[in-house]
């Protein structure tokens, strides 16, 4: 794996704070001579420098050195589970070799159960991650905070603002569900949410999502991969992207939905990007970057495990019926609290979609069964299995 990084230089960074033993760039394996042992790590940090299939976005590449200079600054927590800085991946001589690269790399972390953060570069890498899973046949779900559905033309070269066709169209595929958290209405094609209905993904308008931003916990929760576009955050916050705009998430809303991303037990792949530090102003985007991967690791070491499981027991069990017509089962965590609800599901399929019947949903939902009205998030999922 070495082979595919170039170590951190530190002198790069500018890189200088008091040696207290707390921060965080004092408490992590840094690769500058020698690579990180990865026995017992919990969490890797993958810097990626690509932006050539940047749209409208070059200057993006010199992000991760830039986050890092902030990030490493931070204080780390008490419990802060163990954490490998693995470099830079090596650019290649096309885009698709980076995408080769970073897949590889990807693919053997997340095999080895290490969850991944990603700083780019460019959106685009979110392609490059998700055939690491394709790689590792598993079916998985993509959750995008960003203020675009990045769906683009199914015939155009792969871009930044266009990879999502990519991933719908791969072969094999392993995409069971795209969401999208945040998109700005004024920034999306009639015809984009046509076909985000059409393929039964789901969007939540950045305006209904901060009016509630609990009830997008579970959209998260039920991620393997979880992307961000940094321009999803308003501009007065990050001003360091090129597409950012005056509406948007603020530097605290962006960092809780960071959280629920880490507190995610399925949740292996965490990627930021869009960021351009050419565009920056006093460092406030890598600031606020960097305490979104203070918050995600927080949730990273807050994980319960605590996904319903029968023979634990870790969960109450709740039945409704809906019309005498449906019957909906509902789990709450006796550890978290939180809930989740069951699809029906033909017996045969439970083990081939075993990661899909059961979803996260939120006690709003179980409330709505109760006044015997079907929860949307139950539906839409129930299309999806139930042909």
């Amino acid at each position: 794996m070495k082979a595919f990084f170039n170590p951190v230089n530190r002198e790069n960074l500018d890189f200088f704070f008091p040696k207290t033993e707390n921060r965080i760039g004092n408490n992590i394996q840094i690769y500058e001579k020698d690579f990180p042992d990865l026995e017992g790590v919990k969490i890797a940090i993958i810097g990626v420098e690509e932006e050539r299939n940047a749209a409208d976005n070059l200057g993006c590449g010199q992000a991760p050195d830039a986050i890092r200079k902030q990030f490493y600054r931070l204080f780390a927590q008490n419990n802060m589970p163990a954490i490998a800085d693995l470099g830079n991946i090596k650019i290649g001589k096309t885009a698709n070799d980076t995408y080769f690269a970073l897949s590889e790399v990807a693919a053997q972390l997340i095999e080895r159960g290490i969850v991944i953060i990603i700083l780019g570069g460019s959106q685009d890498l979110t392609y490059a991650n998700y055939l690491a899973y394709q790689q590792l046949g598993r079916t998985i779900n993509i959750t995008g905070i960003d203020q675009k559905f990045d769906i683009g033309d199914e015939h155009a070269d792969i871009k930044s603002d266009s990879y999502i066709n990519k991933i719908i169209l791969s072969n094999p595929n392993v995409l069971f569900n795209y969401s999208n958290v945040g998109y700005q209405s004024y920034l999306v094609d009639t015809e984009e949410i046509k076909l985000m209905e059409k393929l039964l993904f789901d969007a939540h308008r950045i305006g209904i999502v901060k009016r509630d931003l609990v009830e997008c916990e579970p959209v998260i929760r039920g991620a393997d991969l979880v992307s961000v576009d940094m321009n999803a955050v308003r501009f007065s916050y990050a001003p360091g992207c090129n597409n950012v705009g005056p509406n948007g998430f603020s530097g605290e809303e962006i960092c809780t939905l960071a959280n629920y991303a880490g507190a995610n037990d399925r949740l292996s792949s965490f990627g930021i990007y869009e960021y351009n530090p050419q565009l920056d102003i006093m460092n406030q985007s890598a600031m606020l970057i960097s305490q979104m991967l203070w918050y995600f690791i927080q949730g990273v070491s807050l994980r319960n495990n605590d996904l319903p499981d029968i023979a634990k027991g870790n969960f109450y069990k709740y039945f409704v019926s809906i019309l005498d017509t449906y019957q909906i089962v509902f789990y709450q965590s006796k550890t978290s609290h939180l809930w989740w609800m069951e699809i029906p599901i033909n017996e045969n399929n439970k083990e081939k979609i075993s990661r899909n019947y059961i979803i996260p949903c939120s006690e709003k939902d179980y409330l709505t069964a109760c006044n015997e009205e079907i929860p949307e998030r139950w539906m839409q999922t129930y299309k999806k299995l139930i042909p």
